[in-house]
């Protein structure tokens, strides 16, 4: 997710303080089944999916990068969901590879702020080491706009993944493909909205398309939101459908979408980025749709 202007991050800073003293992925369609020889050929030509890859590459926004976790304004990758050595967070790398296996053989090139006009960039840093595994987190940052009319159109977003994709594949053929669905942002309003210095909080920028005016309960805002919340619908379907037509990628099923997260899961340094708990929450959903035999 995005990282506040200059000024928002020194009125954030204030909040801060003030708060420390108060709480101290077969791709479906086609009309007709397709023959049984058919089928029987692509079962066995379609790559068995690898429920402990030897290595792990991530790339996206400001989740994976931890941001917001340990102190304010700050990334902070030994706590991100995906590759952190955190022992509280319990990274999806440390899963799978052990902790000193995840200190040598993974790698975090997700950047705050990055929308999924990013990711080729990202993704040929992480096909450099021919990794057994990336994990794909973002697009709230496409959503998260000054306003819903400046959100990144779906056809963009879907072209934009694609080419991800491609990039990946071009350079690392096998490298498998772990995709997280986009947060539920209206959720994150309703949740953060209980917290009045949260709120306060939003007011200094942060994903004002969904974020701003918490509290406007009129129908224009809830029109808006319910905008944004549509368009990230739309973005989860994008990211659900290139992955099936990928045989070396998986979805979670909408599964980050629909946790049901509260306040715990939120850091109170925002109101917005995952906690030190909420990372952890991440890496469980990761773990369970990476290691599953079948998606």
């Amino acid at each position: 997710m995005g990282k506040p202007s200059s000024r928002t991050r020194a009125a954030l800073a204030v909040v801060a303080v003030a708060a420390l003293g108060v709480a101290g992925c077969d791709a479906g369609g086609g009309s007709a089944p397709a023959p049984d020889g058919t089928r029987e050929h692509a079962a066995r030509s379609a790559p068995e999916w690898n429920t402990s890859p030897r290595s792990i590459a991530a790339v996206g926004d400001s989740i994976t990068r931890g941001f917001d976790a340990c102190t304010v304004l700050s990334d902070c990758p030994e706590v991100s969901w995906a590759t952190g050595s955190d022992a509280q967070v319990d990274s999806l790398a440390v899963r799978l590879l052990g902790a000193p296996g995840a200190a040598r053989n993974s790698w975090n090139y997700a950047v705050t702020g990055a929308r999924m006009a990013d990711l080729p960039g990202q993704m040929t840093q992480a096909a450099a080491h021919s990794p057994g595994l990336v994990t794909v987190m973002a697009g709230a940052n496409d959503a998260c706009r000054d306003s819903a009319s400046a959100m990144t159109p779906v056809a963009a977003f879907r072209a934009d993944f694609e080419e991800a994709l491609r990039t990946l594949h071009k350079e690392a053929p096998k490298t498998q493909v772990y995709v997280a669905s986009v947060p539920n942002l209206k959720r994150l309003w309703a949740e953060g909205r209980t917290n009045p210095l949260g709120k306060e909080v939003w007011k200094l920028g942060i994903c004002p398309s969904m974020l701003s005016d918490a509290d406007d309960l009129t129908k224009g805002a809830g029109l808006r939101r319910d905008q944004v919340q549509q368009r990230v619908v739309e973005y989860n379907k994008v990211l659900k459908d290139v992955c099936a037509q990928d045989r070396r990628c998986r979805f979670d099923g909408g599964a980050v979408y629909a946790y049901d997260f509260d306040t715990d899961q939120l850091s109170h340094w925002d109101w917005f980025h995952p906690s030190r708990n909420g990372q952890a929450r991440l890496a469980e959903i990761a773990y369970r749709a990476v290691t599953k035999k079948q998606p």
